[in-house]
């Protein structure tokens, strides 16, 4: 029989030296192995794909993969004259349907703000020009299985070099989604560990 998981939500309180109590918080380690930290890719999800006259929704059978761990979804055109907004449809790290609409900028990769563990349908924009095409890909930004107020990230790690998060990362007390870890570092096939308060 396996031992019960703590549950850092429940208002723990320690002593303190000085007669007070304060919150008793724990450190959480949250690790990607390195066959699931596949470097950021702009065809990872789908492969560039024609627009059409009309908007086209994708099912998983079309698309190329799945992301290996729950990541920020990223967007690329093939030319200046793409434009429309991508919707991105899918599931978050605890299983929750989530959406991201993503407004794609001629041939600029555009990255979204919602960390998927699983896409379920892409839908396509129109085409502005009969050529114009779009990809779906991963970006380094990966999913973290808490909701924080802020960034209370200790120590990170990639293939056990320290680095630090970076400012295009996001946190937040009531949407799972939207917490996701911008590594200095970026994702290349090895490990990642996190080291957070929880």
């Amino acid at each position: 029989m396996g031992k019960a998981a703590y549950n850092p939500r429940f208002g723990q309180i320690i002593k303190t030296d000085a007669g007070g109590s304060v919150d008793w918080d724990f450190i959480a380690h949250y690790t990607i192995a390195a066959a699931d930290a596949d470097a950021a890719a702009a065809a990872y999800v789908l492969a560039s794909t024609l627009l059409l006259a009309a908007p086209a929704t994708i099912l998983p059978a079309a698309m190329a993969a799945q992301p290996p761990t729950p990541r920020v979804v990223s967007i690329t055109g093939n030319a200046a004259t793409v434009a429309g907004n991508v919707v991105i449809n899918g599931t978050d790290f605890a299983g929750t349907v989530i959406t991201d609409t993503i407004a794609s900028a001629g041939a600029a990769t555009v990255i979204g703000v919602k960390a998927f563990a699983t896409v379920t349908s892409i839908v396509l924009p129109i085409a502005v020009d009969p050529a114009d095409e779009i990809s779906v890909g991963i970006s380094d930004k990966f999913g973290i299985p808490y909701k924080l107020a802020q960034d209370t990230v200790i120590r990170i790690m990639v293939n056990n070099t320290v680095t630090t998060v970076a400012a295009g990362s996001s946190f937040s007390a009531t949407v799972l989604a939207d917490n996701f870890i911008d590594p200095t570092a970026p994702l290349a096939g090895t490990q990642v560990d996190v080291y957070m308060i929880v």
